[in-house]
C-alpha cells in the first residue's frame, strides 16, 4: 500500500504542468495575436486600460468552445495589438439567459 501511495505521489510531482501562456498583444500584430491563440489554444493578453492609465487588463482568450469551462459559450472580444486598436479574439464566457427572457416578457417597443 505505502508503494503504490508512493508511486502516486511521484507520478504527480512528474507530470507536466498544463500552464497558460501569458502575452502582451500591444507588443505583437494582430495577426500575430491570433496566430498565437490558433496554435496554443488558450492564452492569457494582459495589456494597460486606455481609460484608467496603469490599470491592467488580462482575461483568457481561446480558440474555441473546447478550452471553455461547461457551461460556458465562446463571445468575441477586442483587444489592442500594435498595429491595431481592435484586435478581434475570442473568450470565454457564461450566456445571459436573463437578458432574453426580459427581453421577451418586457419588449421595449
Amino acid at each position: 500500500m505505502k508503494t503504490i501511495l508512493l508511486a502516486a505521489c511521484l507520478m504527480l510531482v512528474a507530470a507536466e504542468a498544463q500552464a497558460v501562456s501569458r502575452y502582451d498583444p500591444t507588443r505583437m500584430s494582430c495577426d500575430r495575436v491570433r496566430a498565437t491563440i490558433a496554435r496554443q489554444g488558450a492564452v492569457i493578453l494582459r495589456y494597460q486600460s486606455t481609460r484608467v492609465p496603469g490599470l491592467p487588463l488580462y482575461d483568457r482568450y481561446v480558440r474555441d468552445e473546447r478550452f471553455c469551462n461547461m457551461g460556458e459559450v465562446r463571445a468575441r472580444a477586442y483587444v489592442p495589438s500594435a498595429d491595431t486598436r481592435s484586435c478581434p479574439v475570442y473568450l470565454c464566457k457564461r450566456p445571459d439567459f436573463e437578458r432574453h427572457f426580459r427581453r421577451r416578457l418586457f419588449p421595449q417597443n
